[in-house]
């Protein structure tokens, strides 16, 4: 009978020996391409722009809760949450969704005249202006809080402890301590003149039921909560670390965050190697399959 059509044969797979004689062969292909990795990686550690990191460890400073006041108020507790009233007051979720948020990192943006900083490559320093005349190629403040969430700042969180770490990362080391204090400032500053008017409410509104109110009961318990949002109106008046109480000040690091230049060029020998040995492996078995395919193949008898 006719041998099968050489299409249809199945080739034996490579084994480790055969693997071993492949990269030998081409060791000087491996040799040079590693060569290459390992000199364009050192190139690159050395001539891009440095960046450092800062950080500053937070502990989120929650108000005092009002202690039994659900259980004392009954109905009332209706009527709070009808007036805005935060009975329990947590504010951790509250302060770091503020320390990430829109509105206070545009604010410090604008505040700080950072579009030009940011987008250096399109600012003209000497005409003070950007460099495009056309609106949609100038950046404006969204372009700049992407830019800024996407590699300047970050907020880590540990579960654990509870504690927060605001991080900036800059390619100047004192730049980056100050934005980093600055913003922890910020988010404090913020949350602060927010508890205060949202206090400065509820008391008012408290004074006012509590003088329209006819029920002996009712009006203890008004009084109640009038005087936990007295407590918060002082606390939030005196206390400037409102927010997040700093354990540690963002100082100057000494040493830059990146690039990492023993580990960018360790790893990109390390794939060059791999890269260089794969592509042999693969140039061996389609040449050794285009062999077989091209191969004559004779009728044996049966």
């Amino acid at each position: 009978m006719k041998q099968p059509p050489a299409q249809l044969m199945t080739q034996q797979p490579l084994t480790i020996g055969d693997v071993a004689r492949v990269l030998w062969a081409a060791k000087g292909l491996i040799i040079a391409v590693t060569l290459l990795c390992a000199l364009g990686s050192t190139i690159y550690a050395f001539v891009a722009p440095q960046w450092w990191r800062a950080d500053v460890l937070l502990k989120p400073t929650d108000a005092k809760q009002t202690q039994g006041i659900l259980s004392q108020l009954g109905s009332l507790s209706g009527l709070a949450s009808l007036a805005g009233l935060n009975l329990n007051d947590n504010r951790t979720s509250e302060s770091i969704a503020t320390l990430k948020s829109r509105e206070l990192l545009g604010g410090f943006i604008q505040d700080q005249n950072l579009l030009p900083v940011l987008f250096a490559r399109k600012w003209d320093a000497q005409a003070k202006r950007w460099k495009s005349d056309d609106p949609d190629k100038q950046p404006d403040v969204r372009d700049g809080i992407k830019y800024f969430k996407d590699h300047v700042f970050s907020v880590e969180e540990d579960k654990k402890n509870g504690l927060v770490t605001v991080i900036v990362d800059w390619r100047d080391p004192k730049v980056a301590a100050l934005w980093a204090n600055m913003l922890v400032d910020r988010v404090n500053d913020f949350m602060r003149a927010r508890a205060l008017a949202q206090s400065e409410y509820n008391v008012g509104y408290l004074k006012e039921e509590l003088t329209s109110a006819s029920v002996v009961a009712m009006q203890q318990s008004i009084g109640r909560v009038l005087e936990s949002e007295l407590q918060k109106l002082l606390l939030a008046k005196e206390d400037k670390e409102y927010a997040f109480k700093i354990l540690d000040h963002a100082q100057p690091p000494r040493l830059r965050y990146w690039p990492k230049r023993l580990l960018v060029i360790a790893g990109a020998s390390v794939l060059g190697l791999l890269g260089a040995g794969f592509f042999a492996v693969y140039r061996h078995t389609v040449r050794r399959e285009r062999t077989r395919l091209l191969r004559p193949q004779s009728d044996v008898p049966v």
